[in-house]
This record gives C-alpha cells, structure tokens and sequence, in this order.
C-alpha cells in the first residue's frame, strides 16, 4: 500500500475504522491503536478511526491521520455483571447510547473497512446495527481480528452460542484475521464455524511492536515488572514485592509499572513496601511508552496478556509469565504453549507454587533463559504486514467494485 492512495467512486482516501468494546484492560485499545499506526503508516494518505469504551484513551498519544471517540465506560462487578462507570444510567440505557454513537459515527465516517476486535457483536451485541447498517450500504468491508487465544474451547463455544456470535460471524464478516499462528493455537478450536467461513480466515502472525526510536530507559541494569493494565496484577505485583523484601541481595532492581487500574488502598500499600525497599524496587503508575523500558530491561516479569507478550517478542526479552487463570485460561494457555517452544518460562501455582523464594528463583535465573530469537520461527512476529497486505487487498477489491 506504500505510496498507493486508495480511491473510490468519490476519489476520496481510504477510511479504516476499528471497534475495540474495552470494557476491562488496556489489551484492546492497544490492538487497535498498533494496526492503526501499521495501516496508516503504509498508506499516508489513509485515515483510522478507532472507537473504544477504555477509559485512559486519553493518556495514549495516536499517530498522525488517526484519532479515536471515546465511548461511555461500563465496568465488569465481582459477580460478573455490568454497570454503567460514571453516567448513572442502567447498563441497557447505556449499551444503547453506545450503539447508537457507533451507528452515528459509521455512518458519517463511512468506512471502507471495520475491523472488530475480538467480539463479533460487540459489547452485549451493541455492534449488531452498525454492522447491518455497513453491509447494506456495501461500501464496507467488515473485518473480525482476534487474537491468538480466546478462552478454553469448551467455554469460547458457550459462550458465543449465547452471544450469537457465530451467526454474526457468518452473516456479516468478510474476513477472520486471528492475530497469532495456527502452529502456536487455534483460538476458533470448538466454534462450528461453518467452512466458508473458516475459508475467509487468515493467520497473521503476532503484532510487532514499534522498533522505532525509543527514550532513555532508567538507570540500568534493571527487570521491568509489568501487570499490563493492572487491574488482575495485585497477586503478582505482591510476589514480585516479597521476592525483593525476603532477600536482601536480589539483583539487578526492578522498575515496577502498575498500570492505570491497579489503583487506591492496594496501591497505597504497595507505594509504602516500595519505599521501604530503599531504591531496590522503583514504580511508576502508567507509562503510556512502555516500549522505552521493554527496550531498556535485562529482563522482564509479567502477566500473559496477549499486548505483553507481543511486546517480549518484539523486544527479544528474557521473560517470566505469571499467568492469571480467572475468569479465563486465556493467559495461561498462551504462558503455558509459549513456554513449550522455549519463548518464555512461566510460573504457575500448581506447578511451580508462587511463593516469594520461586520467584526469587525465577528473577536469578533470568540471564539464564533463552532469548525469544533463538526460538523464533519464520512468520511469528509477520503480523502488521500481513494485516497491510489485507486491508491493501480489501480496498482494492473495493475499488473494482465501485468502477463497475
């Protein structure tokens, strides 16, 4: 698509907008944000819309030619239902507001592709309009991304018989880009997909982090220690913080992000043990350049969320994956197959029992792993192009379309 500006009936440029639901993390927001920057960054001329209910949309920085609507925020309740964040409204009032604003949006930015993060009717099927709304009017190409690991596939299929998302899957999507390989997993093991629609499905490879100019990492050598988000890190986070407490002479010292939703009596309390650790142990809240420090790290300790893995890949890390396995096995399907091609090593309880001295066990012997590059293998990190050379695809049969 390098030098290539996609045009139409209208001569006008290519529109890409990308729908990420985000009701808890950061991992959606980041997909989208990465594949923005790879679409935009291969056709200048290209524009990217990315609509996302996250709630720190604000604190990222987006390319030039892509912007983002933020979508009123709902949160997931300990017992698994939803609840409006701030609006005080009833969480069917604002699953329409938000599917209304979607609509709207769609239908005056009117792309020529969707790309739909992970759920295929959107959140509680909000998307469900905007998808009718897109193929009727048949400009668009309507495009389903996942990523490498969804769910155990017993519980993925339940849990999509409930939602409908297999019909949608089948009615309303011209594509299946799974951002993974097929070699490592098969996140649509279980679904009964139909086979024209599993003939729609590509496999990109994973997402390659931005390699570009990076800042000036803190004083090294350090182990970043990262819970993604942070709002599933606090049993991590203590681990990491007892290693350090329980023997004086761990080394080297860790840089702790917590990310933007590990937040109030539990990070107060962890602020206190980090600075009693004397300078061992350095934290930060939300870095929103996380790549600075990946680059930067003699070694990384982390969860198995699909954007930080990503990023140990790219950044060829030494790592440790703590694995959380609720509400989802997502993570640890991923910790667990990575760490059978020798990618990483994890650390699970029922295995390996997380206690301060498995960790401290674990952060020695970092400098002692393997480097994911020595077991890399051709296509794992293809993904941004792959995804290119598609919506290059996409637009062109578009194109032809629109010439006839």
């Amino acid at each position: 698509m390098q030098g290539e500006s996609r045009t139409v009936d209208t001569g006008r440029a290519a529109r890409v907008m990308l729908y990420s639901h985000d009701t808890f993390g950061l991992g959606h927001l980041r997909r989208s944000r990465a594949l923005a920057a790879a679409i935009t960054q291969a056709d200048p001329s290209a524009s990217a819309l990315i609509l996302t209910g996250s709630p720190v949309a604000g604190r990222f920085t987006f390319p030039r030619r892509v912007d983002h609507v933020r979508l009123p925020g709902v949160t997931k309740r300990a017992d698994g239902s939803y609840a409006s964040q701030t609006m005080g409204m009833g969480i069917d009032e604002v699953t329409d507001l938000r599917s209304g604003l979607i609509r709207g949006a769609a239908e005056r930015y009117d792309p020529d592709i969707l790309i739909v993060d992970k759920e295929p009717t959107g959140f509680r099927g909000e998307l469900l309009p905007t998808l009718d709304c897109l193929q009727r009017r048949g400009r668009a190409r309507l495009v389903l991304g996942l990523r490498d690991v969804l769910d155990e596939p017993e519980v993925l299929a339940a849990e999509w018989a409930r939602k409908g998302a297999v019909a949608a899957t089948e009615r309303f999507y011209d594509e299946i880009w799974v951002y993974g390989l097929r070699s490592v997993y098969d996140p649509t093991a279980g679904l009964p997909l139909s086979p024209e629609a599993q003939a729609r499905m590509h496999w990109t490879g994973y997402l390659r982090r931005d390699l570009g100019p990076v800042g000036t990492p803190p004083h090294q050598p350090y182990v970043l220690i990262t819970p993604g988000g942070g709002g599933d890190g606090e049993a991590m986070v203590n681990l990491v913080l007892s290693a350090y407490e329980q023997d004086p002479t761990l080394s080297p010292r860790a840089v702790l992000v917590y990310g933007p939703f590990l937040s109030g009596d539990t990070r107060a309390e962890f602020e206190r043990r980090v600075a009693a650790l004397n300078g061992r142990v350095t934290a930060v809240g939300f870095e929103s350049e996380i790549e600075t420090l990946f680059a930067g790290a003699a070694g990384v300790v982390c969860m198995g969320g699909y954007n930080t893995f990503c990023e140990v890949l790219s950044f060829d890390q030494r790592a440790v994956i703590v694995p959380r396995t609720v509400p989802r096995l997502e993570q640890w399907i991923r910790a667990s197959r990575a760490e059978e091609l020798g990618l990483v090593r994890m650390l699970e309880e029922s295995r390996d029992g997380l206690t301060p001295e498995t960790m401290i066990q674990a952060i020695r012997n970092l400098p002692n792993q393997p480097l994911p590059s020595q077991a890399i293998g051709e296509g794992l990190l293809d993904g941004l192009d792959h995804v290119t050379r598609r919506v290059r695809a996409l637009l062109s049969k578009t194109s032809h379309q629109a010439a006839e």
